[in-house]
C-alpha cells in the first residue's frame, strides 16, 4: 500500500515571517537567530496594580491574573545578566512590600493584646 503525498496549493501553505525583533529590556534591535526568549519582567509596582485592580474590578479573575502563564518575549543574549538583576531587585521590592504590610497589620494586634 502507497501513500500518495499531495503538496497543498501555494494559497493554504502558511507564509511564514521573518520579522524585525527588538529586545524587551533595551529596545535595540536583535536578530531572531540571537534572541533569548523569556517571560517579561514584572515589576513590582505592576504586579500590585494588576493585583489591585483585578481585585476591586473583578474579583473572580484574580487566579488567572497571578497564575496565567506569560507569553515570552525576545530579550538580547548580553540583556541576560542585567534582566537576572533586575528580576532580583523587583522581587527584593515585593518582599520588602509584604514585609511591611505584614508589620503594620501584626503591631497594632500585639501592642493591644499587651494592654
Amino acid at each position: 500500500m502507497a501513500i500518495d503525498h499531495i503538496e497543498a496549493p501555494a494559497e493554504q501553505r502558511p507564509e511564514v515571517i521573518e520579522e524585525q525583533l527588538y529586545c524587551a529590556l533595551t529596545g535595540r534591535p536583535i536578530a531572531t537567530a540571537e534572541a533569548y526568549w523569556a517571560p517579561p519582567l514584572v515589576t513590582a509596582r505592576q504586579l500590585v496594580g494588576a493585583v489591585v485592580r483585578g481585585a476591586l474590578t473583578s474579583p473572580g479573575t484574580l487566579s488567572q491574573i497571578l497564575f496565567e502563564e506569560q507569553p515570552n518575549v525576545p530579550y538580547a543574549p548580553e540583556a541576560r545578566e542585567r534582566l537576572a538583576a533586575r528580576r532580583s531587585s523587583e522581587q527584593l521590592k515585593l518582599l520588602v512590600g509584604l514585609l511591611l504590610a505584614v508589620a503594620l497589620i501584626v503591631v497594632p494586634i500585639a501592642l493591644l493584646a499587651m494592654r
